[in-house]
């Protein structure tokens, strides 16, 4: 007699939900699993913000740009999904924080903002004097105190002071995130930055010292001007669409969206919002908080995540002919100071980082606006976003054509914030689901980390957890 097929709904179908699907089918087929799948995407796509438009020769992402190569498990699943042919690495170049009406090189040295390396700190114009004596007191204040948490401003403010932050921190960080430093976790966001003062005492010395040297190149030979990150050739929607066609259609449910889940003899029973209801013995929901805690309204201990905030921020693609920018700035892009008085947060010259994405003669900016705090940009017109953008760029760059098309890109509350005790309050609604809810299990941007990779990361932990629970 047949056994009894268990059966495991994935909800959402971005890169987290994907990466489960895949790596559970995967597990399924290899190992005759009697488990059963279904992947239930709300929109009638999969892929979530992996989103690339091509068009007249360029190609252009709508959210996400590239990852960090050293993130290896996105490189493993574009193997996988026959991807790994398509990675290219982006061209390195000036890098730069518009302060003040003008543009700054980045220190040499600096990681994430933190000094390294003396010399360039000293010699910047970043700084005032007495912005770089307030941040050489990290050479001699007490380290944070052990195990609590508290915001990347206050952690960074104490240390290096507000000069540093407000010039050349906040907007680096802040630009992963499109949070408020002063509000975000350190311990959610870059634990590191505390377990190296934690060990070194001196965030500077102890960010020198975590640095591996670089080693003496020969004169001879020629400097590599590929960076840390990668890409696409055909863009991230591509890496969703060859992860999609490797999946059972049968096995993906589009335009449907999940209402409620509830406990039901120990089964779940998901209910959709056509009026059919799904059964399942394990659930991955991989969704945002707010859907999360929505699907999951009669658990009491979600209630913590209608308070977590999201941020809305756009992406302005710009496309031109090259002769159109006259004053062309030698290096790759720039973020912005808050200090300024620019609707913009940054600006990749997307042409000399990813050559592949723009054709011969053209040139392609990429802008961003949005924040925390300062969100009602998003909700403009296109007409007035690019114009917004244009006149912002034309301080600093001297445009004198139109572009020949613009691409506006809006993502309402879609970046979460992980403020301060994120890392606690996860920890406390993981531990209620596996007491109330086993066999449930999250997975996605808002509880583990934002970036791709991260909800790859996350989907895999997901299989591995909901296989465990089934004991298969």
């Amino acid at each position: 007699m047949a056994q009894e097929k268990q059966k495991v709904i994935i909800i959402g179908g971005g890169a987290a939900g994907m990466t489960a699907a895949y790596y559970l089918q995967k597990e399924i087929k290899e190992k005759h699993l009697p488990i059963e799948i279904k992947l239930i995407e709300a929109s009638h796509r999969l892929g979530g913000k992996m989103q690339t438009v091509v068009k007249d020769g360029f190609t252009i992402e709508r959210g996400p740009d590239s990852f960090l190569a050293r993130k290896t498990s996105i490189i493993r699943l574009a193997k996988e999904v026959g991807m790994d042919d398509q990675l290219v690495p982006n061209s390195t170049g000036k890098s730069y924080v518009l302060v003040n009406e003008k543009l700054y090189p980045m220190p040499g040295g600096s990681i994430m903002g933190i000094p390294t390396q003396v010399g360039p700190f000293i010699t910047t114009g970043l700084f005032s004097i007495p912005g770089k004596l307030r941040a050489a007191a990290d050479f001699i204040l007490p380290r944070s105190e052990s195990g609590k948490d508290q915001s990347l401003g206050k952690f960074f403010r104490r240390r290096l002071g507000d000069e540093v932050v407000e010039n050349l921190i906040e907007p680096l960080l802040s630009g992963i995130y499109a949070g408020d430093i002063d509000q975000m976790s350190l311990m959610a966001t870059f634990p590191q930055f505390y377990e190296v003062e934690q060990k070194h005492r001196s965030l500077i010395l102890g960010m020198k010292k975590a640095t591996p040297s670089q080693p003496k190149q020969p004169a001879v030979k020629e400097k590599s001007n590929k960076g840390a990150f990668l890409t696409f050739k055909t863009g991230l929607q591509s890496f969703a669409e060859a992860i999609e066609a490797k999946l059972d259609s049968q096995s993906i449910l589009k335009g449907h969206r999940v209402e409620n889940i509830t406990k039901m003899n120990g089964k779940y029973e998901v209910y959709l919002n056509n009026g059919e209801i799904l059964e399942a013995d394990g659930i991955i929901a991989a969704t945002p908080h707010q859907i999360t805690q929505s699907m999951f309204s009669k658990y009491g201990f979600f209630e913590p995540l209608k308070s977590v905030p999201s941020t809305s921020v756009a992406t302005v693609a710009l496309a031109f002919p090259k002769e159109a920018i006259k004053q062309d700035i030698d290096g790759t892009g720039f973020v912005v100071s808050r200090n300024s008085d620019y609707s913009i947060t940054a600006c990749t010259w997307t042409h000399k980082k990813w050559e592949h994405s723009t054709p011969e003669g053209k040139a392609l900016l990429r802008c961003y606006v949005g924040r925390a705090g300062d969100e009602t940009i998003v909700d403009l017109s296109d007409d007035q976003i690019i114009k917004i953008v244009l006149d912002d760029l034309n301080k600093t760059m001297d445009i004198t054509m139109n572009p020949e098309f613009a691409i506006v890109s809006r993502w309402k509350n879609a970046m979460p914030q992980y403020t301060v005790g994120h890392k606690q309050r996860m920890a406390e609604i993981l531990e209620a689901m596996n007491r109330e809810l086993p066999g449930v299990f999250l997975a996605g941007a808002s509880y583990g980390g934002v970036g791709v990779p991260d909800c790859i990361d996350q989907g895999e932990a997901a299989v591995k957890a909901v296989l465990d629970y089934l004991k298969l």
